[in-house]
């Protein structure tokens, strides 16, 4: 009786792998057609496009004129949101500041009355201080000249010491930040009086001939 002996299992695995060789395609030059396809994958173009020189250049050109539109986009849109922002910060200010004018009138009353004494002396001042760094600006004083655009006239009157309109008497000062009038100024107006600019003239007219009729006696002495 034969008896065989069982394969090992380095043999079975050789078996294995004859029976996958013989069963996979090969080529023209014997070579399994799965490889030869991965050679030629590899040496295929890097990104698989196909693409010419001239149409990489191309499109390189027009990818980076879309990025150069996209930063100025982000440029443009940036400073509107900073313009944006810092007029909504100056709005802000605005209205706080022409809450306090109230407070600064009462300061300014009992400053003009000699009762800015002491501690409240010190906060007066230091609120003066505060809203002035804050961009407010005073102003009105007596001698001005009057500018419609930030004095409001609250009475006429007539001055032969006088060219031109003029502030007399700031009944409530005026208020102004940045280049917008918070408050315009409560004054007193003084105009020109025409009576005495009339006056003036035949003065100053006799005065001329007075000086004429001196100079033609002369030349007749000479």
């Amino acid at each position: 009786m034969t008896h065989f002996s069982e394969p090992s299992a380095e043999e079975r695995l050789a078996g294995q792998q004859v029976g996958q060789s013989s069963d996979e395609p090969v080529n023209d030059r014997g070579e399994p057609q799965a490889a030869a396809e991965e050679g030629s994958q590899d040496a295929s173009p890097p990104g698989g496009t196909g693409e010419t020189p001239e149409q990489m250049a191309a499109r390189l050109q027009e990818l980076t004129a879309d990025l150069q539109r996209l930063q100025a986009e982000y440029v443009n849109y940036k400073r509107r949101v900073d313009r944006d922002r810092e007029l909504v910060l100056q709005n802000a200010k605005f209205s706080i500041l022409s809450a306090l004018l109230p407070v600064l009138d009462d300061v300014d009353r009992a400053r003009e009355h000699e009762e800015l004494e002491g501690g409240f002396k010190a906060i007066a001042e230091s609120l003066e201080r505060i809203v002035a760094g804050e961009g407010l600006v005073k102003f009105g004083a007596s001698g001005d000249p009057f500018d419609p655009r930030v004095h409001e006239a609250l009475m006429h009157s007539l001055s032969p010491d006088v060219s031109t309109t003029t502030c007399d008497k700031v009944v409530q000062a005026g208020y102004q930040f940045g280049d917008r009038v918070v408050r315009p100024a409560l004054v007193t107006v003084v105009d020109p009086d025409p009576a005495a600019a009339a006056a003036v003239q035949p003065s100053e007219a006799q005065a001329e001939d007075g000086a004429g009729d001196q100079q033609g006696v002369t030349q007749t002495t000479d």
